[in-house]
């Protein structure tokens, strides 16, 4: 999963996971310091960081139903909420309601699970980001530009090696109560773990 803009600078913003919380919790907690959530009262970037720019925050993401939006408020909205010590001292349901629960006041737009039309929203609108797949940042370097997380920029290597903060290894299961019964499942498995696949050169690379 990654983080994505477009960008008209050599290097794009630079977020932390609190200042990506903060930009897309439904509630945050109180910028007066009192130990409380309330609703978000964040519209612009530098509102949350000095650092960022004043630009409205406008992200465009899937819906509650996609594997990548699981991803995202695993990755980065829990570790966002979890940097305030008393969110993190929440009891499981209400962390749970804090982390996970986004914005409804258009800074979030669910964008669908097509992120073809996120990259072509995003190409129209280079002050807006964009939530999706990493492959879709490779096939569209051309027109957009990742954004660095924790001083991480969204790289193949960076990746590979774990360091980029929104990304995480996928992993594929087998029942073995199907192998030898189910017509094929054996010799999948050989080909999905075989050289020619998961090696060095292998075609899923």
């Amino acid at each position: 999963v990654t983080g994505v803009q477009t960008c008209a600078l050599p290097i794009c913003l630079n977020l932390s996971l609190r200042d990506v919380y903060l930009a897309l919790a439904k509630n945050v907690p109180d910028p007066a310091g009192t130990p409380k959530l309330v609703p978000n009262p964040y519209k612009t970037w530098q509102q949350i960081n000095s650092k960022l720019p004043a630009d409205k925050i406008e992200v465009l993401g899937p819906p509650p139903t996609s594997g990548t939006r699981d991803a995202f408020v695993e990755l980065v909205m829990e570790p966002g909420a979890k940097s305030f010590p008393f969110v993190a001292g929440l009891d499981k349901d209400a962390f749970t309601a804090a982390s996970h629960t986004l914005r409804e006041d258009g800074a979030y737009i669910e964008a669908g699970e097509n992120d073809n039309l996120i990259v072509q929203k995003l190409e129209a609108n280079r002050h807006q980001f964009g939530i999706f797949g990493y492959s879709y940042l490779q096939q569209n370097e051309d027109k957009i530009q990742g954004s660095q997380i924790n001083g991480v920029a969204p790289e193949f290597d960076a990746i590979a090696a774990g360091k980029y903060p929104i990304s995480r290894p996928l992993f594929f299961y087998v029942k073995k109560a199907h192998v030898g019964v189910i017509p094929g499942i054996k010799e999948y498995v050989a080909e999905f773990t075989g050289e020619g696949a998961l090696g060095e050169f292998g075609y899923l690379a």
